[in-house]
């Protein structure tokens, strides 16, 4: 049985702060095959309450994860013109150890934004 799961982070670095109620939709990609697994939203930590792809659902393939940045930038600041530069922020990115611990951090502020794996 696997022991790796995966999590997230998201730091809005234009206010220094976590960025708290930003949704999150994971996905997972075989070939043309695109298959939605769950939607969560960021916590006042800036972080999901519970492991985005925990250790019973983990297995090895490509996972994309779409950070919905809009409705969480405009919140912060409503002087912001539309359309947005970043919008919903997709990071496409492959699970090759099963007992590893994945972590895709997002660092972001309206018009930039940067992510690593993480531990």
């Amino acid at each position: 049985m696997p022991t790796g799961y995966l999590t997230t982070h998201v730091l809005d670095t234009a206010t220094g702060q976590p960025a708290a109620g930003l949704e999150i939709q994971l996905f997972r990609i075989d070939g043309d095959n695109v298959v939605q697994i769950t939607t969560m939203k960021t916590n006042a930590d800036g972080r999901t309450d519970n492991p985005i792809l925990p250790v019973d659902d983990f297995e090895t393939g490509i996972y994309r994860l779409d950070f919905l940045a809009g409705p969480y930038l405009r919140a912060q600041n409503d002087a912001l013109i539309e359309p947005l530069f970043l919008d919903t922020i997709p990071i496409q990115f492959g699970i090759n150890d099963v007992d590893a611990h994945y972590h895709v951090p997002l660092l972001l502020s309206p018009f930039g934004y940067s992510t690593y794996r993480g531990s």
